[in-house]
């Protein structure tokens, strides 16, 4: 380990007890207050290193090789006992779910104190003075009060800085953030993003940042590692990562990243998947030829070694110079000029919704979630809603789709009112695609069962074979082989299931289709998929589209207009390019503001 460094890991090597290996031969440092960016799809073994780190690694997985030091001690070396003496105090975590980080049972005071026992606070009121000094520090509201509450009363964001809070409780030498801002509404994620630079700032604590998100990295990192089937492929300035690469895999991130500002361009599609640890064992040639722009016979054969490109930048490729002229493909056929038609499939006016909520004595409360809202969605017109979590976005959508009623206004849905007409006459007019598409799947069903689900309530049946040409042309619609429906949701990755979902909603050919954050939480290129199919089923201009997404730059991608919803009102709509380019009410501004922010594109 050099003095320099807080963290060095060296030749790390993460094995199954088969003996494949999901980390091989992976190298880091941290300087003290410097923050380290780890990039990569999943499955690359981003968490993995969080996990080796803080000995939490999943059961059936251990350390075949290399080291890990941590100022000066060995970790790997280190017994149980020691080790968890360090974790917490000087080795802080931020885990990627805060809710299921808290004991739900237990209050967060309870919960803080604890952490802060741990780490040597002896008196009830220290630790209480000091959690109330870390909430306040971390920007908390009412942060007295806060020790009271249990963490279902409390949201996302609130929660994660909960955790940074703690993370940070012992003024730690390092703290792991493990996808900290999955999820979060832009504005909460640039808070969340901001609190860790300044609390790094203040303590001169280094971080090991991992995320999936190029962006995020950029706006945050120091320095970046791309990860990619258990190698470091490149490594060097975060700046000179996102805007110059020196290895295809890292340009490819970047061109499959949608931009909130320039040139609308598509998307880039990574073909096939990252290779799985059994796979990898086999190749003799570099892991990313099979997805490779720029491969040659001798990517096949030959595995390019991490090697100085330019000066402070490391790459694992044997044509680094050519990195540059990687371009994301061209879209074959139309790609606009599709004519809006003039009739509303979804119209609303005067819009409310109003909750009632009953305390332990009884009384009663009014929660107004949506108040006022007036807009029109047009045949084949695809509209984007965005705003924090709590702007109403949730109870909107569930009233579409006839999972809450109506309080008060008028909602028509192809012609239909949706107070007054049974929620059955509704059943090929509107169809919701879920944000996860894990749980939205049968495990025990076939995905040509899957995808047919909604004629299953229908009076007739199809024959077998009119079964399999419609489940044919279905996953065909989804760009998927006709060979994937005899396949279980298992067996298919997360952006195969959620164009699956996709192609279930479109079964009944719905004139509206409602997509409520489909692509949150996923890969980026991942995400690139998704996207653009919907973009390629918008050129057949077949149904109307909601939107639902905290992602600005995903709504410009896709959409023609959009809502902006704050505190269960719309305070701004129109064309896209309108609204985000030259926004009109403060609080769009500050959306795009956060949005900006987290956003460096690489030259094009």
């Amino acid at each position: 380990m050099t003095g320099r460094d807080v963290l060095r890991i060296n030749q790390l090597e993460i094995s199954l007890k088969t003996g494949h290996r999901i980390l091989n031969g992976v190298e880091l440092g941290i300087a003290p207050g410097r923050i380290l960016g780890v990039i990569g799809e999943s499955g690359a073994g981003k968490s993995m290193i969080g996990s080796a780190i803080a000995d939490t690694l999943p059961r059936g997985l251990g350390i075949s090789g290399g080291s890990i030091a941590f100022d000066g001690l060995t970790l790997t070396d280190m017994n149980a006992k020691t080790r968890r003496d360090l974790l917490g105090r000087d080795i802080g975590f931020i885990p990627q779910e805060p809710m299921s980080a808290l004991n739900p049972s237990l209050t967060i005071g309870h919960q803080v104190c604890h952490h802060l026992a741990r780490i040597g606070l002896r008196t009830a009121k220290a630790r209480k003075d000091r959690a109330v000094e870390l909430f306040a520090e971390v920007g908390l509201d009412r942060p007295q009060a806060l020790l009271e509450n249990y963490p279902h009363q409390l949201s996302g964001g609130m929660l994660q800085r909960v955790l940074i809070a703690m993370a940070f409780a012992s003024n730690p030498r390092l703290v792991i953030a493990d996808e900290p801002t999955t999820a979060l509404d832009v504005t909460i994620q640039k808070k969340v993003v901001e609190l860790i630079a300044r609390t790094r700032e203040l303590h001169n604590t280094s971080v090991l940042f991992i995320t999936h998100d190029l962006q995020l990295a950029a706006e945050i990192c120091d320095d970046v590692s791309v990860l990619y089937a258990g190698r470091i492929v490149e490594t060097g300035s975060a700046h000179r990562i996102i805007n110059a690469p020196r290895h295809p895999y890292s340009r490819c991130l970047n061109l499959a990243t949608p931009n909130l500002t320039g040139a609308m361009a598509p998307l880039m599609i990574l073909p096939k998947t990252m290779p799985g640890p059994v796979e990898r064992t086999e190749m003799q040639g570099c892991e990313f030829a099979a997805r490779c722009p720029l491969v040659e016979d001798l990517c096949q054969t030959s595995r390019p070694p991490l090697a100085e490109s330019a000066p402070g930048h490391w790459s694992a490729c044997h044509w680094p110079d050519r990195t540059g002229s990687v371009r994301a493909p061209a879209v074959t056929g139309q790609t606009g000029g599709w004519t809006l038609g003039c009739t509303p499939v979804l119209r609303a006016k005067g819009l409310g919704k109003t909750y009632r909520q009953h305390d332990w004595l009884g009384r009663v409360r009014e929660i107004q979630a949506l108040r006022n809202l007036d807009f029109e969605i047009r045949e084949g017109e695809f509209v984007g809603i965005v705003g924090e979590s709590g702007s109403g976005k949730s109870s909107l959508t569930k009233m579409i789709v006839g999972l809450e009623d109506v309080t008060s206004g008028e909602l028509e849905v192809a012609g239909l009112n949706r107070t007054t007409t049974p929620r059955a006459q509704f059943f090929d007019k509107v169809q919701l695609v879920f944000q996860d598409p894990q749980s939205a799947l049968n495990p025990r069903r076939r995905i040509g069962s899957l995808v047919t689900q909604a004629l299953e309530a229908r009076a007739g049946s199809l024959s077998a074979a009119d079964h399999k040409a419609l489940v044919t042309g279905l996953l065909a619609k989804v760009m998927l082989p006709p060979e994937v429906a005899e396949r279980f949701p298992d067996q298919l990755s997360g952006g195969q299931k959620q164009r699956v979902n996709i192609a279930r909603a479109l079964c009944s050919n719905p004139r509206l289709l409602i997509a409520d954050e489909i692509v949150s939480g996923l890969d980026v290129s991942v995400q690139a998929q998704i996207l653009e199919l919907l973009r390629a089923l918008r050129r057949e201009a077949k149904f109307s589209l909601l939107l639902v997404s905290h992602d600005l730059a995903v709504v410009r991608h896709v959409c023609d207009r959009t809502l902006v919803m704050c505190k269960g009102e719309i305070v701004e709509q129109g064309p896209v390019e309108e609204v985000f380019g030259n926004p009109q009410h403060p609080y769009t501004r500050e959306l795009v503001a956060a949005a900006h922010g987290a956003l460096v594109q690489a030259d094009a």
